[in-house]
């Protein structure tokens, strides 16, 4: 008998199938430190309420092993690969994001094309070996050097180099640095111009501790706009994670707590009814059975950003084609209720229902979206979402599951029904309520 297939566990980590990585263009990497390391490059700090340019904006203040990365970013990558650019680039606390230009297809000395994996490992070895001796796991160069040289100190000495002579070490080699914030990093060129280098430390009993954990995110930019907003996320991490420690409440995923009222046979009816039979097939049914986030026997809904707003008067925009000649008295309507304290809840599937969501927003009318995925362990919306959810404007549901999907993914129809059922039953209110005169409070 055979035994039953593991579940596929999906990874950000994957590299593209249909690109190849030594080709020029620009490339968003994520770099995540190693996870029992707690922050070891730095803190965030400064005020969200000042202006970016400020001295007091939301900034990072970046510890020696911070200052030794950044120095390792800016000045090694660029002896080894001339062609490789860091365009924009945050080191958070425990993670970084670097923006590379590729300006050219990349070789190596050697003049192979290389991957720019194989960049970033080279990257992340020098890294790891300044990692090393500011922490005392390794000789420093220095030290190196003396031991090597006859004469130079005694041999009772040549195995315990002088403290004085490298940084502070840790308690213990496989826990975090103690880091001294007032011990400035300091480099040459002459000292770290070749540590991007692939490096070996020597022989020894176990492995010594990666300062990063193994491989990387990678977005690639197709366009200028896509570009521009990837420099923009960049650039906002210190706001953002200010933004998100200072609202936990409405910045954080919360799970499950929200009834929608709609249990799995009356979603199932409701499906049929809307949905032709050739699309709602019982494949599709059983797909979505696994995907619904339950509760109590009812379809629940995870939720990012104020959950207040599911108190006051709810009401579902959908737009469906037989009413699109009516579209802009829906639209009229929808935000004539909304500027009454009405509450307008989408699933932003049709782009009529997005033409009035945002519309809404814009005008600081205050909207709910149902989303088509659910919320990661680690959520971070664009900084448009952020600052609307902090600001208590908006509240993103979602009744699924969280599940690795690309961006050119589609997703069909009954996927699509089901949400602006949702909708509707989070509001217990028809879709068809502008039709009618719109009560007065």
């Amino acid at each position: 008998m055979e035994a039953p297939k593991k579940p596929t566990v999906h990874s950000m980590k994957r590299r593209s199938f249909v690109h190849e990585y030594s080709y020029r263009g620009f490339y968003h990497i994520t770099i995540s430190v190693a996870a029992d390391l707690r922050q070891p490059l730095g803190r965030v700090c400064g005020n969200i309420d000042k202006a970016d340019g400020e001295a007091a904006a939301p900034h990072v203040e970046l510890s020696p092993i911070g200052q030794m990365v950044e120095w390792e970013l800016l000045h090694s990558i660029k002896r080894h690969y001339p062609m490789v650019e860091v365009d924009t680039y945050i080191i958070m606390p425990e993670h970084l994001h670097i923006l590379f230009h590729v300006t050219r297809d990349i070789f190596n000395n050697a003049r192979k094309r290389t991957h720019l994996g194989r960049v970033i490992a080279g990257f992340k070895q020098g890294c790891n070996r300044r990692y090393w001796e500011m922490t005392g796991l390794i000789p420093t160069a220095k030290e190196s050097q003396a031991i090597k040289s006859p004469g130079a100190i005694g041999a009772d000495t040549a195995a315990q180099p002088n403290p004085a002579d490298r940084p502070a070490t840790s308690q213990a080699a496989t826990t975090a640095p103690q880091l001294a914030p007032a011990a400035p990093y300091s480099a040459c060129p002459t000292a770290l111009g070749d540590s991007i280098a692939e490096h070996r430390p020597a022989s020894s009993p176990a492995p010594l501790p990666s300062l990063f954990e193994t491989g990387y995110c990678d977005v690639i930019p197709v366009d200028e706009a896509q570009l521009a907003t990837q420099r923009a996320y960049i650039r906002n991490n210190p706001r953002s994670r200010l933004l998100r420690t200072s609202n936990r409440s409405l910045l954080m995923p919360r799970r499950g707590g929200i009834d929608t009222a709609v249990s799995l046979p009356a979603m199932c009816g409701f499906l049929q009814r809307v949905c032709p039979s050739h699309q709602f097939t019982p494949t599709i049914w059983q797909e979505l059975q696994g995907h619904f986030l339950m509760e109590d026997s009812h379809i629940t809904c995870d939720s990012y950003g104020d959950r207040s707003l599911l108190e006051r008067r709810l009401l579902p925009v959908v737009c469906h084609r037989q009413d699109a000649a009516r579209f802009n008295e829906q639209k009229t309507r929808s935000l004539e209720a909304a500027a009454r304290g009405a509450i307008l809840v989408s699933a932003r599937i049709a782009k009529g229902e997005q033409e009035i969501s945002d519309a809404a927003l814009a005008s600081g009318y205050s909207t709910v979206r149902i989303i088509d995925n659910g919320f990661p362990e680690r959520y971070h919306p664009s900084a448009t979402i952020t600052d609307a959810c902090a600001a208590g404007h908006l509240l993103l549901l979602s009744p699924w599951r969280y599940q690795f999907r690309r961006k050119d993914d589609a997703i069909h129809v009954p996927f699509c029904k089901a949400m602006n059922c949702i909708a509707q039953a989070l509001c217990r209110t028809a879709d068809d309520w502008w039709k009618a005169d719109i009560p007065r409070n």
